[in-house]
Protein backbone atom coordinates (compact mmCIF):
# COMPACT_ATOMS: atom_id res chain seq x y z
CA UNK A 1 0.00 0.00 0.00
CA UNK A 2 2.59 2.73 0.73
CA UNK A 3 3.74 1.77 -2.51
CA UNK A 4 1.08 3.13 -4.32
CA UNK A 5 1.20 6.20 -2.22
CA UNK A 6 5.06 7.31 -3.37
CA UNK A 7 3.86 6.71 -6.99
CA UNK A 8 1.34 9.49 -6.24
CA UNK A 9 3.80 11.75 -4.49
CA UNK A 10 3.80 14.98 -6.90
CA UNK A 11 -0.05 14.15 -7.84
CA UNK A 12 -3.30 15.13 -6.66
CA UNK A 13 -4.99 12.70 -4.22
CA UNK A 14 -8.35 12.54 -2.09
CA UNK A 15 -7.64 12.05 1.68
CA UNK A 16 -10.12 10.92 4.18
CA UNK A 17 -9.72 11.98 8.03
CA UNK A 18 -11.86 11.40 11.02
CA UNK A 19 -14.52 13.96 11.78
CA UNK A 20 -15.65 13.67 8.67
CA UNK A 21 -13.13 15.91 6.95
CA UNK A 22 -11.95 15.62 3.61
CA UNK A 23 -8.93 17.04 1.58
CA UNK A 24 -7.61 17.44 -1.76
CA UNK A 25 -4.15 18.14 -2.97
CA UNK A 26 -0.68 17.71 -4.05
CA UNK A 27 0.81 14.83 -2.14
CA UNK A 28 4.68 16.05 -1.88
CA UNK A 29 5.90 13.74 1.03
CA UNK A 30 4.65 11.13 3.38
CA UNK A 31 6.07 8.58 6.19
CA UNK A 32 5.66 5.19 7.39
CA UNK A 33 2.84 6.50 9.99
CA UNK A 34 0.93 8.38 7.27
CA UNK A 35 1.87 11.79 7.59
CA UNK A 36 1.73 13.78 4.45
CA UNK A 37 2.78 16.81 3.73
CA UNK A 38 0.20 18.43 0.79
CA UNK A 39 0.12 21.54 -1.11
CA UNK A 40 -2.72 23.62 -2.99
CA UNK A 41 -5.24 21.70 -0.28
CA UNK A 42 -9.23 22.34 -0.36
CA UNK A 43 -10.14 20.75 3.26
CA UNK A 44 -13.99 20.03 3.09
CA UNK A 45 -15.99 19.59 6.39
CA UNK A 46 -19.48 18.33 6.49
CA UNK A 47 -21.58 18.85 9.74
CA UNK A 48 -24.53 17.36 10.59
CA UNK A 49 -26.98 18.89 12.53
CA UNK A 50 -31.02 18.09 13.69
CA UNK A 51 -34.18 21.04 14.01
CA UNK A 52 -35.06 20.24 17.17
CA UNK A 53 -38.83 21.32 15.96
CA UNK A 54 -38.73 19.39 13.38
CA UNK A 55 -35.93 16.63 13.98
CA UNK A 56 -34.61 17.72 10.18
CA UNK A 57 -31.05 16.44 10.01
CA UNK A 58 -29.46 19.43 8.41
CA UNK A 59 -26.10 18.91 6.38
CA UNK A 60 -23.50 21.86 6.13
CA UNK A 61 -20.42 21.69 4.21
CA UNK A 62 -17.81 24.35 4.49
CA UNK A 63 -14.88 24.54 2.23
CA UNK A 64 -11.88 26.60 2.74
CA UNK A 65 -8.13 26.41 0.76
CA UNK A 66 -4.75 26.54 2.08
CA UNK A 67 -1.34 26.59 0.07
CA UNK A 68 0.93 24.00 2.29
CA UNK A 69 -0.45 21.30 5.29
CA UNK A 70 0.95 19.41 7.41
CA UNK A 71 -1.40 15.92 7.70
CA UNK A 72 -0.61 14.04 11.36
CA UNK A 73 -1.13 10.33 9.94
CA UNK A 74 -3.07 8.99 13.01
CA UNK A 75 -6.41 11.12 11.49
CA UNK A 76 -6.02 9.53 8.15
CA UNK A 77 -9.10 6.99 7.35
CA UNK A 78 -8.24 6.31 3.74
CA UNK A 79 -6.10 7.67 1.17
CA UNK A 80 -7.27 7.73 -2.71
CA UNK A 81 -4.23 8.12 -5.37
CA UNK A 82 -5.39 9.64 -8.69
CA UNK A 83 -6.69 7.75 -11.76
CA UNK A 84 -4.13 6.03 -13.45
CA UNK A 85 -5.91 5.63 -17.37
Amino acid sequence: PLDLIRLSIGEKIYVKLRSDRELRGTLHAYDSHLNLMMSDVEETITSVDVDSETMEEIVKQTKRRSPMLFIRGDGVVLISPPLRT
